[in-house]
């Protein structure tokens, strides 16, 4: 879009389908690349990638020409179906419904990026439930205690 300016950064935040573990180590590179790419050849610009087991964070500098919640669907199918054929799991892998995005400001880029990295450590202080309510609660993000993520089966 000729002189369309825009400067928009949203991290998101998602969960494994009932918070399973299931994001193994020995694969994890391979699908934040592949998710990578989803992000490139939406237009959108990578700024960073991480997470546990049960749960990724990706921020992005996100262009306009795309709503949050096709990005994510775009995502969210098409890894989980890259998963299950690649069959790195003896299970069915599948996200859990819904998603976190949160805007940031060109001021603190560089913190959320360094939060994002350290998602190792921070999650040996604080789960993902108590990170994830923190979010909406900072952020003034109406919730129903209802649809917040399942516990683990």
């Amino acid at each position: 879009m000729a002189n369309t300016y825009t400067q928009i950064h949203i991290q998101f935040v998602f969960a494994v389908k009932y918070r399973n573990g299931l994001i193994h180590a020995s694969f994890k590179e391979e699908l934040y690349q592949y998710i990578s790419g989803i992000i490139k050849a939406n237009n959108h610009k990578l700024l960073a990638i991480n997470g546990m087991p049960d749960h990724l964070h990706i921020f992005i500098g996100m262009r306009p020409t795309q709503s949050i919640s096709d990005l994510l669907q775009d995502i969210k199918g098409s890894s989980s179906k890259w998963i299950n054929e690649k069959k790195f799991l003896k299970v069915k892998f599948e996200w859990q419904e819904g998603y976190g995005a949160f805007s940031y400001s060109k001021s603190h880029v560089e913190n959320v990026i360094e939060y994002i990295q350290n998602q190792e450590n921070h999650h040996k202080k604080e789960s993902f439930r108590d990170e994830y309510l923190k979010f909406l609660k900072v952020f003034e993000i109406e919730f129903d205690e209802r649809y917040i993520f399942k516990e683990p089966i």
